[in-house]
C-alpha cells in the first residue's frame, strides 16, 4: 500500500473539475447487464472501486470498449452465468460493496443473481435485508451460505409486487428497481431511496424502455417490460467530492472554484457548509469559494449549538459528514455531528485530536467538535486512512497542519477519489506518493 507525504500550511488557487459521481457509477455499470444491446456511459470515474466493477463484467463477459476519457462502451450480449458460481466471482466481487447491485439486473434478465459478502469500508454494519427482502417479494427465493458468507438469489417468473422497504437504502432501491423492471405486472416501492443518483438510475432505465412512474419521489411504480435496449448516459458531478472540495478551500483558506457543479442536484449540501460560516457562492453552475481568514458556526435560534446529522435524501448526506467534522476542527464556534447510519464512521476522530483538534466523541454515534478558529494550527502527524471519506478528511487536516504529514494506506482514498494528489498539486499543494 502506498502513503501520501503532505506538506501542510499552503493555501491553495484555482480550479478544479469534480469528477463523474462515484455512487452513481456503481449502479448505472451494473444495470448494462439488463439489455444484449449496447449501452455507451460518459463521465465515468477513473477510481478503483468503480476500475474493479469494470473488471468483474468483464470477467462476467461484458463487452467492454474504451471510447476516451471517462468514456466506455458495454454490451452484455454474452454473459457467463457460471461464472457466478466461480471462486474469481467471489473475490472480485467480494472486494467492493458496489458488486451488490449486480444481483437486481441478473435476477431480472437470467433468473438468477449470486453476491459474494460485499467488500468495501470499515464503516459498521451494512445489512442486506433490504435487498433480499424486495426480491422475494417480486418471487425470488432467497439462500445463504453462511459458510463462505455467499447470497443466491433465484426466480425464472418474477412478479410485481407492493412493497414498504424498512429502511430508505440506495443501493437496496437500485437493486430492487433494476429486478423489478422486467417482472410481470407493477411493482409498488414505498419508502424508496430518491436520491439523484438513483433518479439517475430510474430515468436511464426509462431511455433503455423501462415503465417507471414517480421518479425523484418516495413511491415508485414500475409496470414491467418484456425486454430493454441501449442508451447512452452521462454521470453527474459527484456531489461527495464537491463537498470535500468546499471543506479543502474553507480548511486550507484557499480561494477555489469548483466548475460543472450539477449545482440543482446537490439539494442542502451547500446550505450545510454555509451554516459552518462558509462563503459557498454560486456562479452558474460553478462553486466559488472566497479566502477567508474566519468563518464561524450558526447558532440555532434558541442560541443553542448547531447540530448537523445525516438523514435520507433531501437530508444530509452521510457521506459527507466526516468532511463537515473536520471542517470545523478550525471554524469559531462548535457543532455536534450525529452521525445516525454507520456506528465506526467516527473513529477516524483519534487522529484530529492527536493533530490537537477539540474533539469529543460523545459515542460512537456523536462528536462534538470545538473549533480553533485558527487560533491553533494542527499538527502533522504520520496516521493510517480507514475509509474513503475518513481518508479524505484526514487529508484536508494535513494540508491545514503545520509541518509534514504522511497518511498510509491510501488505496481507501483512491477507491473514491481519482487522482486526488494530482488535482491538488495543480491548485498549489504538495502531495507526494511513497511506496
Amino acid at each position: 500500500m502506498g502513503s501520501f507525504k503532505i506538506e501542510g500550511g499552503r493555501r491553495l488557487k484555482g480550479e478544479v473539475v469534480p469528477q463523474g459521481a462515484k455512487n452513481e457509477a456503481l449502479q448505472i455499470l451494473c444495470a448494462v447487464l439488463l439489455t444484449a444491446e449496447p449501452m455507451t456511459i460518459h463521465n465515468v470515474p477513473d477510481i478503483v472501486d468503480v476500475n474493479k466493477l469494470i473488471d468483474l463484467l468483464k470477467a462476467m463477459g461484458v463487452s467492454v470498449e474504451k471510447l476516451g476519457v471517462g468514456s466506455y462502451r458495454f454490451m452484455a450480449k454474452s454473459v457467463n452465468l457460471e461464472f457466478f458460481l466461480d471462486p474469481e466471482y467471489k473475490a472480485l466481487g467480494g472486494s467492493l460493496r458496489g458488486s451488490v447491485m449486480v444481483a437486481g439486473p441478473a435476477l431480472a434478465r437470467f433468473g438468477r443473481g449470486y453476491i459474494p459478502s460485499p467488500g468495501g469500508d470499515k464503516i459498521g454494519r451494512r445489512r442486506m435485508d433490504t435487498h433480499f427482502t424486495g426480491f422475494e417479494r417480486l418471487g425470488a427465493e432467497i439462500k445463504y451460505d453462511a459458510k463462505d458468507g455467499f447470497y443466491r438469489a433465484e426466480g425464472k417468473n418474477l412478479k410485481g409486487a407492493y412493497m414498504l422497504l424498512d429502511e430508505a437504502s440506495v443501493t437496496g432501491t437500485a437493486n430492487i428497481v433494476m429486478a423489478a423492471v422486467m417482472a410481470e405486472g407493477r411493482t409498488t416501492i414505498f419508502n424508496a431511496a430518491c436520491e439523484p443518483y438513483l433518479q439517475q438510475l430510474c430515468n436511464m432505465l426509462v431511455r433503455m424502455g423501462a415503465k417507471i412512474q414517480g421518479i425523484g419521489s418516495n413511491m415508485l411504480h414500475i409496470d414491467g417490460v418484456k425486454e430493454l435496449g441501449g442508451t447512452e448516459h452521462r454521470m453527474l458531478p459527484d456531489m461527495i467530492e464537491i463537498g470535500s472540495f468546499i471543506g479543502l478551500a474553507a480548511m486550507t483558506r484557499s480561494e477555489i472554484t469548483i466548475k460543472d457543479t450539477g449545482y440543482d442536484h446537490l439539494g442542502v449540501i451547500p446550505e450545510v457548509f454555509r451554516k459552518l460560516g462558509i462563503a459557498v457562492v454560486r456562479n452558474g453552475d460553478d462553486i466559488f469559494i472566497p479566502a477567508q481568514e474566519h468563518y464561524t458556526i450558526t447558532k440555532f435560534i434558541d442560541g443553542s449549538n448547531m447540530i448537523v446529522a445525516d438523514a435520507p435524501w433531501p437530508g444530509f448526506t452521510p457521506d459527507l459528514l466526516s468532511i463537515v467534522l473536520v471542517t470545523a476542527v478550525q471554524a469559531k464556534g462548535s457543532v455536534l455531528i450525529h452521525q445516525k447510519m454507520f456506528e465506526s464512521r467516527l473513529f477516524f476522530t483519534d487522529k484530529l485530536i492527536e493533530m490537537g483538534a477539540q474533539i469529543t466523541l460523545c459515542d460512537p454515534h456523536r462528536a462534538l467538535v470545538i473549533g480553533h478558529d485558527f487560533q491553533m494550527p494542527l499538527r502533522a502527524i504520520r496516521m493510517t486512512s480507514p475509509d474513503i471519506r475518513a481518508g479524505v478528511s484526514l487529508l484536508i487536516a494535513a494540508l491545514s497542519a503545520e509541518g509534514t504529514s504522511t497518511i498510509d494506506n491510501i488505496e481507501q482514498i483512491r477507491r473514491g477519489y481519482q487522482n486526488i494528489e494530482g488535482r491538488l498539486n495543480a491548485l498549489g499543494a504538495r502531495i507526494t506518493v511513497m511506496d
